[in-house]
């Protein structure tokens, strides 16, 4: 069969993409940017990306017409830019429009489990998009999915920010606002399972996991999980907006999704009772092996998807290819080089671990006050980390970087940073042959805003010459030690 599968680079997408490769399907897949799509993709016989931003799609677009079926996974809650109930409405028109002209049987959507007597505005606009999309000349599946939990997602991320960090939790009271939590395991069979069955054509189902839980009793399953005592005060006093800067303080989210989640989380989220799973013989695992299966993956360091590698989980509003080219004019640079003997691909594996757990090599004590004053004047500091401790690719997130390229054959790193700043910043690791011997070149990049940009260049130009200098030195004495990777 041939499907047509958005969202390939947010948490679901990317983990729905091999398991319908592993069914032989043909994929179409939609993404904004194709250098934001892994190699392994681009190259794949039975994959082939499609180019296109469904908020602003070409006048004249060659689209495939043998489609059989299409999931939509496109939301834009954490934006930055514009409204998002009125991005996601506009998205999902266009994309009716263009699939509308295929041989299209089936669309399936994931969505929110709706409370009728109260939306949130995130659960208003997810129904929103539903009814929109309803209006196509195919059959509509929608799946309608709450807390899902999972290594990764933006809910259990959260929840495992709160536990491990708090062991007292001083919480608002939303804490205590109900909900049915579904494994990301189970999320996906769902998906699996839909597909092309004609049995749940033009049928709408909530899924979910087996118990309803408040959220108290999901930060305190999580703690049980770990063995970690943890004791949880609720305060009825604080409002959605402390409630927010709440969220952003101690956990890795951004103060707009934040924001959205808080309106979220004071609306109960139950599942109306339907015969899904029975149809598709699906046993939907419970809360606690929910969060054991999560650290299965953790301990395995195979983290498929995270929802903080989504732009939309980022500062990150413009168009991901303006910042591929480092721009050469009106910037400021700052230019490191080292020459080295050693086997490139250990210095390599030495730049592709930075950050996260690893660190940044040298004064890691100012990287730290760095995310510090970027988390306070409302940016993302340093608290995202990164996906994987050893692999990257393009797209993820890296501290308060966002990986714009990784290319190992070219031996070339490029990051852009996604703190608050009066301008840009590029951050660029690249390894060429010198002679007989390699040279790492490590430069950065600023390109200023008005006055207050040029400013602060100059005031954080002690911090180029000593932290930058000492950065590359070490990347070369650790690549120096570190075993060649078989």
């Amino acid at each position: 069969m041939n499907i047509l599968l958005t969202g390939i680079t947010g948490y679901v997408g990317k983990r729905l993409l091999p398991q319908l490769l592993d069914q032989d399907h043909f994929l179409y897949c939609c993404v904004r940017n194709k250098s934001r799509v892994a190699e392994v993709w681009l190259n794949h016989p039975r994959v082939a990306i499609i180019e296109i931003d469904f908020l602003s799609p070409p006048p004249e677009l060659n689209f495939p017409e043998n489609i059989d079926a299409a999931y939509y996974l496109i939301h834009s809650m954490a934006t930055n830019s514009g409204d998002f109930e009125q991005m996601e409405l506009k998205a999902a028109k266009n994309f009716r429009e263009i699939i509308s002209r295929t041989n299209i049987k089936q669309l399936i959507y994931l969505g929110g489990i709706s409370n009728d007597k109260q939306l949130s505005k995130h659960l208003r606009s997810r129904a929103n998009v539903e009814l929109e999309l309803c209006k196509g000349s195919y059959a509509v599946t929608a799946l309608h999915a709450g807390i899902i939990i999972g290594s990764g997602s933006a809910s259990f991320e959260i929840i495992r920010d709160i536990v491990e960090k708090l062991p007292i939790m001083i919480t608002p009271k939303w804490v205590l606002t109900l909900t049915q939590p579904i494994s990301i395991r189970d999320v996906l069979k769902f998906l699996v399972g839909v597909l092309l069955n004609e049995t749940t054509y033009n049928n709408s189902y909530d899924i979910s996991g087996k118990e309803i839980l408040s959220y108290k009793e999901m930060l305190l399953g999580y703690a049980d999980v770990r063995n970690l005592k943890r004791k949880i005060i609720t305060l009825p006093i604080m409002t959605p907006r402390l409630s927010s800067y709440w969220l952003y303080f101690i956990t890795s989210t951004s103060y707009k999704l934040a924001v959205n989640l808080v309106d979220s989380l004071k609306v109960e989220v139950i599942a109306k009772p339907n015969k899904l799973a029975e149809l598709l013989q699906i046993e939907p695992i419970s809360y606690r092996e929910a969060i054991q299966a999560a650290f299965v993956r953790i301990r395995q360091n195979q983290f498929y998807s995270s929802w903080k590698d989504a732009l939309s989980s980022s500062e990150f509003d413009s168009n991901f290819a303006d910042h591929i080219n480092v721009p050469k004019y009106g910037c400021y640079k700052d230019e490191k080089r080292v020459i080295f003997s050693t086997d490139p691909e250990r210095v390599l594996d030495a730049i592709w671990k930075i950050g996260g757990k690893t660190g940044w090599y040298y004064g890691n004590w100012l990287w730290r006050i760095r995310g510090y004053i970027d988390k306070i004047n409302g940016g993302i500091g340093l608290r995202r980390g990164r996906t994987d401790p050893e692999q990257l690719q393009n797209g993820d997130a890296l501290d308060f970087w966002r990986v714009l390229l990784a290319d190992r054959k070219k031996m070339r790193l490029l990051l852009f940073a996604e703190m608050k700043l009066p301008g840009e910043a590029w951050l660029e690791f690249k390894i060429i042959p010198y002679k007989n011997q390699f040279c790492l070149i490590q430069t950065a990049t600023f390109r200023p805003i008005g006055v207050p940009g040029r400013l602060y260049w100059w005031a954080s130009w002690p911090f180029h010459l000593f932290i930058f200098r000492g950065l590359i030195k070490r990347i070369v004495e650790v690549g120096s030690k570190t075993p060649p990777t078989l």
